[in-house]
């Protein structure tokens, strides 16, 4: 995989909200779960995680839909797209389909295999049944940029 070029721009689906990412992601993902399942109506969500000071929004407000907790699923409040998650960690999940061009972008892990369709499989290099745990990512992000 190729390294981004930085910046990357993106934005939902009617584009009345727009971003911008001036950090090297740290790691791309598919995650199986039946919440990303029933809030991308796909089998799989994907995501690059970007550190959070390298994360903008540039153009509209964001709302929050899915789950209103620690973690803030952002929407766009027109088209309703779901664009990134925030966490109460130093890092955003960017919806990678959000992207002005996600091409670049395979998952590298995919999580919650557990609740799987039977039928969806990614390009990931790792798969875990659930999370991956906090200890891994480490060494996950570090495989990651070696490949980028």
């Amino acid at each position: 995989m190729p390294s981004p070029t930085l910046p990357l721009e993106g934005g939902c689906r009617c584009g009345q909200v727009r971003f911008r990412i001036a950090a090297a992601p740290m790691i791309t993902m598919a995650c199986h779960c039946t919440g990303c399942q029933k809030m991308s109506a796909s089998a799989y969500s994907l995501s690059v995680m970007v550190p959070a000071e390298g994360f903008a929004v540039t153009a509209g407000e964001p709302v929050i839909g899915g789950l209103h907790g620690e973690i803030r699923h952002n929407h766009c409040p027109h088209c309703l797209s779901w664009m990134f998650t925030r966490l109460p960690r130093p890092f955003v999940n960017v919806r990678t389909t959000m992207l002005d061009d996600p091409s670049g972008f395979p998952p590298f892990i995919e999580s919650y295999t557990s609740e799987r369709l039977p039928w969806a499989t990614t390009p990931a290099v790792h798969s875990f049944e659930q999370f991956p745990a906090p200890e891994d990512y480490p060494r996950l992000m570090a495989e990651y940029r070696t490949r980028t």
